[in-house]
């Protein structure tokens, strides 16, 4: 063989195997089942996630995908739709680097948030993680008594408050003998695409323990709206105390004023009936 050959051959061999060394090793992809944490001193589950494999959530109940929290500069959400998530790193993660998503469910209940903590590693990656809540204890369900705290600028971040800002009306109560329940007040909050009403209730002297449970907002027309029901305070309502709780629930988007029957149901088919809640329609843009 001819030595310039020879030589050419040999720089070939050795050019190749620098080529193999400094290639990444590919990642082997993943599919698991992830259990969201239940508590917040809970470590999150952690997701490895990479460039050129986008990472599937698929999720057991569905959630509010305007809820989706992640450092933009760093994540792409490519699609969210009522039960998935698709997610991309812009860049691989650097070593050490950890970055959090997180989304609320739908139905209010415990947990009532999934967050995940995503990582790149060199040697795998997940593609699909099929997410599932954990099993709720054997007690009766309760309302949502704790959320994480949310900032000021969450509200703008996740469009529930817009140039039209939040209308208000509020309203004093009275008893509803029967029921033995009533309602000092109520104020009724409209933001963009949602409706809040925050309700005292007071229970009877004569009347035993009430614990509300779930609330339902009914129009004359259409479904009625099953809503998020959160406790200012856990626990029961004791006989001739009061306690507050708001109902919360997305609505279309309407230039009209929006008004509701509010019904709070709890224990022993004991409910509180709350007629003609109106929801101001959103501020004129023309009035700033």
């Amino acid at each position: 063989m001819p030595q310039p050959f020879r030589l050419a051959l040999a720089l070939a061999l050795v050019w190749a195997a620098a080529r193999a060394e400094s290639a990444p090793s590919a990642r082997v992809r993943r599919e698991r089942l992830v259990t969201v944490a239940s508590t917040p001193t809970e470590p999150l589950p952690v997701v490895h996630i990479a460039v050129d494999t986008p990472t599937v959530f698929l999720f057991s109940s569905p959630i509010q995908k305007k809820t989706l929290t992640f450092d933009e500069s760093r994540i792409r959400v490519l699609d969210a739709g009522e039960r998935s998530v698709i997610v991309q790193p812009v860049a691989n993660l650097d070593a050490g680097e950890r970055q959090e998503i997180g989304v609320f469910f739908a139905d209010g209940r415990v947990p009532t948030r999934a967050a995940f903590v995503l990582v790149t590693d060199p040697s795998e990656v997940d593609s699909r993680i099929d997410v599932q809540r954990p099993e709720p204890p054997n007690t009766a369900c309760q309302p949502t008594t704790q959320a994480p705290a949310p900032k000021p600028e969450d509200f703008v971040l996740l469009g529930y408050v817009d140039e039209k800002g939040v209308t208000t009306s509020s309203r004093k109560g009275k008893l509803d003998a029967v029921q033995g329940l009533n309602w000092d007040s109520i104020v009724a909050f409209r933001g963009t695409g949602w409706i809040l009403a925050a309700v005292t209730i007071g229970n009877g002297p004569d009347r035993p323990a009430w614990t509300p449970r779930e609330a339902m907002f009914v129009g004359r027309v259409g479904m009625p709206l099953r809503a998020r029901l959160v406790a200012e305070k856990p626990g029961a309502i004791l006989t001739g105390q009061e306690g507050r709780v708001l109902a919360a629930v997305e609505v279309p988007e309407t230039k009209a004023d929006l008004v509701l029957t509010l019904e709070v149901r709890g224990d022993g088919e004991r409910r509180l009936t709350i007629p003609d809640v109106r929801f101001p329609k959103p501020a004129a843009e023309d009035a700033r």
